[in-house]
């Protein structure tokens, strides 16, 4: 049958983007993929907590493959095993911060393991991919909201998000290489929320580098308090500014983008955003985290952190014509549903 290959597809947002896969009657296999570097698995079970609570929610079964992009036969061997049709490519290092502290870490995984990743699809005739891209590729904002024709490469202040920058570069040299290529990269915006079960969600190892995790794991005791990174920015209280965009929405957009593969004269290269276009400062949602928990939530500032910038927020016009997509959840809406599994599972998967 033909499966869909989910890169990285054990960690956060993949695994809310295999549930929505599974969700649809026109897909019959799923595959993932994953070396469990941001992902638990139990001793004893062959596949990670969050998949096989996803198993468990959707009635269906996948398949995994505990690998890494960098084992090149191992990769193989899985499109040996199924008909791969299309890639939805999600495995990478994805902190910023962590980024500046470890660079070489970073261009090994996300450059390195993409690029293994598409010499063995070439070789088994696999040429439509979903990429993971990132907002990062913008740089320090020339204009806002951000669109996709907004230069990017310019100004990015972390090697993360160069990864990403550099990635697509790749893909638009194969694309103009090769007729046969089919590459859709949607830049998230600040993916936050959770599934509204409350069964899987953002469970990051270690210290969270991103803000609604370590929001969260403070209202539940796990962390002290919350460290804002600078309250001395050019924006509305002072800390930062993102767009921040429910998961379920953005795995609905990696259907969306599916579906375009399948219209008529669709080849080579395309970018688009996927956020809500709207943004909110780091006080802003804290202030509205507490309402969604009744806990409070204490927090320091503290010094800016490397690689960061003061503002981002999406221009959504392409995701709607192109895609018919666009987010329907709110806020208030995220910060429920990430209270409602922190809340449920205080230890992330590890309970």
């Amino acid at each position: 049958m033909p499966a869909i290959l989910v890169t990285g597809g054990a960690g956060y947002v993949g695994s809310h983007t295999v549930v929505t896969l599974l969700e649809q009657e026109d897909i019959d296999e799923i595959v993932v993929v994953d070396n469990l570097c941001n992902s638990y698995r139990h001793d004893s079970d062959k596949k990670p907590v969050a998949l096989r609570r996803i198993e468990e929610m959707t009635g269906r079964t996948l398949h995994f493959y505990p690998i890494d992009l960098s084992d090149q036969k191992a990769l193989a061997k899985v499109f040996e095993n199924h008909k791969i049709e299309c890639v939805i490519h999600f495995a990478a290092l994805k902190a910023v911060g962590e980024s500046v502290d470890k660079p070489l870490e970073y261009y090994q995984a996300n450059i390195t393991g993409t690029c293994t990743l598409i010499e063995v699809m070439r070789k088994y005739n696999v040429h439509k991919l979903i990429y993971s891209s990132s907002c990062t590729v913008y740089g320090e904002p020339q204009r806002l909201p951000l669109d996709e024709s907004h230069p990017t490469g310019q100004g990015i202040s972390s090697p993360y998000g160069r990864t990403k920058y550099f990635c697509e570069e790749i893909m638009k040299d194969l694309c103009n290489s090769d007729q046969k290529w089919q590459i859709i990269s949607l830049r998230y915006f600040n993916p936050v929320g959770a599934h509204p079960s409350g069964r899987i969600g953002e469970d990051p190892a270690g210290i969270p580098n991103n803000l609604m995790p370590f929001i969260s794991q403070v209202a539940v005791g796990r962390l002290s308090e919350l460290m804002v990174f600078g309250d001395d920015y050019p924006t509305v209280d002072g800390s930062g500014v993102r767009d921040y965009i429910h998961v379920q929405d953005l795995a609905v957009g990696h259907v969306k983008a599916m579906k375009l593969f399948q219209k008529d004269g669709f080849s080579g290269f395309r970018a688009v955003n996927l956020g809500t276009g709207t943004g909110y400062s780091v006080l802003q949602m804290i202030s509205a985290f507490e309402a969604a928990s009744g806990r409070k939530i204490p927090y320091k500032i503290v010094n800016r952190r490397a690689g960061d910038i003061a503002a981002n927020y999406a221009d959504v016009s392409l995701a709607q014509s192109l895609l018919g997509w666009s987010a329907t959840k709110t806020v208030d809406d995220m910060c429920r549903d990430t209270w409602n599994w922190q809340s449920r599972n205080p230890q992330g998967y590890k309970c």
